[in-house]
């Protein structure tokens, strides 16, 4: 096995390690009457304002972090990144989502090709497609236009664009454009979902996008062939190839689909499927609600951040500096979850996007070089929109354990209210939350303030507000397509910047094929035991107990009990 030293064996990190004594020592109440550290740690970039001043953090703890990031070599890993080096070295791929948003005239190289032209010829591909699906040019089986998508994918063939789509869903520019259009996903295999992405669907006037890299992903597989089934069986298996596209790499299985190769749709292996909402995976059904400028400003403000982040002093730049926190958070004060709350409720799908994007990228147990890591990694990311998670899970927040928040704020409303004779807006309203519950995580409240109000003696405990619970804020201009991007960008590369001081590979996921392969047994039996009436053998106690009795229950039939396991 590989040997190398460990982050946590350097200097920087033990001198970090010693460092959180000083931090127990105080109270973030007392830090935040100190103007000075209040202002040095509030940073504006285009318009978003980071202001980290509520983290337990002192001036001396980010230069701390900067120096460990130093010794992290994590500009250098950076710069790899951006030029295109294997940095996936699990895997010997390139880590190039960037090149998925930049410009034109743009030189990313992969291999020691540009791949940028590539990007650039699917992005028209997209383009003309989706114009002639929204303008009527293109029309199905039987001449009706398609004005219904149903996108089927999992993982990040599906949280990354339903995220980009709810939150496109009520700015008004985008909605304008989406007037007559329906777009829906289709992830999960449980056939209660496929009920619930057909309903009220008219097969003639629907276009599937089956989106699978390789064209093998079983659950996606068996999605979309039921969907194929449900456009045969009202149209005919001619029909197909006009209600169904593909985004994949294998023209092969998607010719024998049923789909023409000329309507699929390449993105590349340089691309991480959490990663990929910016590639054909998501461009195309977002294209074909909205329209291609929408989606291209999305692009754009993603790109914005890609430059931001390649080119910014750590000192000003929002996903290290994120980054770098959230390192702090997890291996210093031990702080295992982080909680994603926008105070928008078009965000409402940004903090499940953000499980997956950070939970399969640094959930890892070794270093790149396979070394066993003597620390955690990865946070236990969680969320909901302000203010419904106020009325949820804030109370564990205040009062239980700490965890770490990231606040989520727009200054402009898509879709602003004010009503007559109300005090305020009811973004206002809103936002008064945004800008209250830092604070209140912050100071808490103390039994004195209690006595002065007159708490009775035996509800002072109940009432008290330890505080010292540390969060960040991050108010955005707006929430459209360009700030999406953005906002999207911001946390993919805080998400690296972690991997990169941890020193783990971010960009592979072998966890998630474990489960997999296992599953592939189950149904081998279940198969097995359905066709030929096997019974259930080659697992443990527990599962043939289980895999029996569901059998028994599918097929109404009782089991043989000799083979049934004793309870």
């Amino acid at each position: 096995m590989a040997t190398s030293t460990l982050i946590c064996e350097t200097p920087q990190w033990k001198d970090l390690n010693d460092h959180v004594e000083e931090i127990k020592k105080t109270h973030l109440r007392d830090l935040m009457q100190d103007s000075d550290r209040c202002k040095s740690m509030i940073t504006e970039f285009d318009g978003i304002i980071l202001d980290y001043s509520r983290q337990r953090v002192l001036p001396a703890t980010v230069e701390k972090l900067f120096q460990l990031a130093e010794v992290a070599c994590l500009k250098q890993k950076i710069d790899r990144m951006y030029n295109g080096e294997k940095i996936n070295c699990t895997e010997n791929r390139s880590v190039l989502h960037i090149a998925l948003r930049a410009a034109r005239d743009k030189a990313i190289k992969s291999d020691d090709k540009n791949v940028v032209p590539d990007v650039w010829h699917v992005l028209d591909k997209i383009k003309e497609f989706s114009e002639r699906i929204r303008s009527g040019s293109w029309v199905g089986a039987t001449g009706k236009a398609l004005t219904d998508v149903v996108a089927v994918g999992i993982g990040g063939s599906f949280l990354g664009p339903l995220f980009v789509h709810t939150a496109l869903q009520t700015d008004p520019e985008a909605a304008e454009c989406a007037k007559g259009r329906q777009l829906r996903f289709l992830a999960n295999v449980d056939p209660i979902d496929v009920a619930r992405s057909i309903t009220g669907l008219n097969p003639e006037t629907t276009l599937v996008v089956v989106v699978s890299k390789t064209f093998t992903t079983a659950e996606t597989m068996l999605n979309a062939r039921t969907l194929r089934e449900w456009i045969s069986a009202a149209l005919g298996p001619q029909a197909v190839s006009k209600h169904m596209v593909a985004v994949s790499t294998n023209l092969t299985l998607v010719e024998k689909f049923g789909i023409d190769p000329a309507n699929a749709f390449a993105f590349w292996d340089w691309v991480g499927g959490r990663y990929s909402v910016c590639s054909a995976v998501g461009v195309l059904p977002l294209s074909l609600q909205y329209g291609f400028s929408v989606v291209h400003k999305f692009l754009n403000g993603a790109a914005s951040i890609d430059d931001h982040f390649h080119s910014t002093p750590f000192e000003k730049n929002i996903p290290v500096l994120l980054g770098l926190l959230s390192v702090w958070n997890v291996s210093f004060l031990r702080y295992p979850a982080r909680a994603i709350l926008p105070y928008s409720q078009a965000l409402e799908k940004f903090a499940p996007h953000i499980q997956q994007v950070s939970m399969e990228s640094n959930g890892k147990g070794v270093s790149i070089d396979g070394v066993p890591l003597p620390f955690e990694t990865g946070e236990i990311d969680f969320g909901e929109p302000g203010t419904n998670g106020q009325h949820s899970f804030y109370q564990l927040i205040h009062q239980g354990r700490v965890i770490p928040c990231d606040f989520i704020g727009v200054m402009r409303s898509q879709q602003p209210i004010y009503l007559k004779g109300e005090v305020v807006s009811n973004h206002d309203e809103l936002m008064s939350n945004f800008f209250a519950q830092p604070d209140a995580l912050a100071y808490g409240k103390v039994a004195e303030q209690l006595l002065n109000e007159k708490v009775p003696d035996h509800l002072i405990p109940h009432k008290t507000f330890p505080g010292n619970r540390p969060s960040l804020s991050l108010l955005l201009p707006s929430l459209n397509a360009y700030n999406v991007g953005q906002l999207l960008a911001i946390y993919e590369h805080r998400i690296a910047v972690e991997g990169f001081v941890w020193g783990i590979n971010s960009f592979d996921q072998w966890g998630v094929e474990l489960g997999k392969s296992l599953a592939s047994q189950v149904r081998k039996q279940l198969h097995l035991s359905r066709t030929k009436a096997e019974p259930v053998e080659g697992f443990n106690f527990s599962t043939t107990t289980l895999l029996t009795r569901y059998l028994e229950a599918e097929t109404g039939v009782p089991s043989d009990q000799s083979q049934l396991p004793k309870l």
